[in-house]
């Protein structure tokens, strides 16, 4: 295992971005996706990443057989100079790690999860938001809100008091004839499954909006569900004790994704030599 050095900036700073790409059959799935977020995040955070393709051979040969979660972490690299200053480096540092396939109760998209509203208020910061850059300690202590095994996941709001993510997934509100999921100009995480759920609903001639959405509308909410890599698309069954409707749009959309969550991941072409 090759060791990363205690000068780089993604260790220093939390200068860097990651991606957590499922793999359910041992190939990855959305990778195209995946790819593309982070060589946004790269762009906008100006970390001379250029490695897409690689990184496709390697996630494939990581995942190769096996149901797991690729992670791929991508810094600005190491430097010996102390400061903020994004100075010229020897050039970005890319990890890949496999982790195995998480304890998820294989019945959760057809009974949903048990959800509590968050005391943690996420920062706002436009040039940071979208992007999945490493600076995750908001979640982390989101995450130390709770230790109830029951409970899977906590929704959170912005400073403003807008509803905005539950800690490692995103959120859609469902009306009678239309879903709504938080706008994230100011704080948030563009989900990969997010995205494919807006692209599938509106292909589908379902009204989908970016909307924002008050914090205190959420405590009232009668319908919503979760989406992440992982999770797929997670009905809320109860929020803070209170049930919700598992409604027909709800699973509409579940049957939307099923094709897309049902195929095999993207089967990555081997490297064969050469330069």
């Amino acid at each position: 295992m090759q060791a990363l050095s205690a000068y780089d900036r993604g260790l220093q700073y939390g200068d860097g971005l990651f991606e957590t790409i499922a793999c359910p059959d041992g190939r990855p799935r959305f990778l195209a996706e995946h790819l593309q977020r982070l060589s946004e995040g790269c762009r906008r955070l100006h970390i001379p990443w250029k490695g897409a393709e690689l990184l496709r051979e390697e996630v494939g040969r990581t995942a190769a057989g096996v149901r797991c979660i690729v992670k791929v972490i991508v810094t600005r690299g190491e430097t010996s100079a102390r400061g903020y200053a994004p100075l010229p480096t020897a050039g970005p540092t890319q990890i890949v790690l496999r982790y195995p396939w998480p304890a998820v109760p294989r019945d959760i998209q057809a009974t949903g999860m048990c959800v509590q509203l968050g005391a943690m208020r996420l920062a706002e910061n436009e040039r940071l938001a979208g992007i999945k850059h490493l600076n995750r300690l908001e979640q982390v202590l989101a995450r130390a809100e709770w230790s109830d095994p029951a409970i899977g996941e906590s929704l959170l709001s912005s400073r403003s008091g807008e509803l905005i993510s539950g800690t490692m997934s995103n959120v859609f509100v469902v009306g009678e004839k239309s879903l709504r999921t938080p706008r994230l100009e100011s704080c948030g995480v563009h989900g990969i499954m997010r995205g494919v759920v807006i692209r599938e609903a509106r292909a589908a001639g379902l009204d989908v909006g970016e909307l924002p959405i008050a914090w205190s509308e959420v405590r009232h909410l009668g319908e919503a569900f979760l989406t992440s890599s992982v999770l797929g698309v997670c009905p809320i069954r109860e929020l803070d004790g209170r049930p919700l409707t598992i409604g027909p749009l709800t699973r509409h959309i579940q049957r939307l994704l099923e094709p897309l969550l049902r195929e095999p991941g993207e089967q990555v072409p081997r490297h064969r030599g050469g330069t």
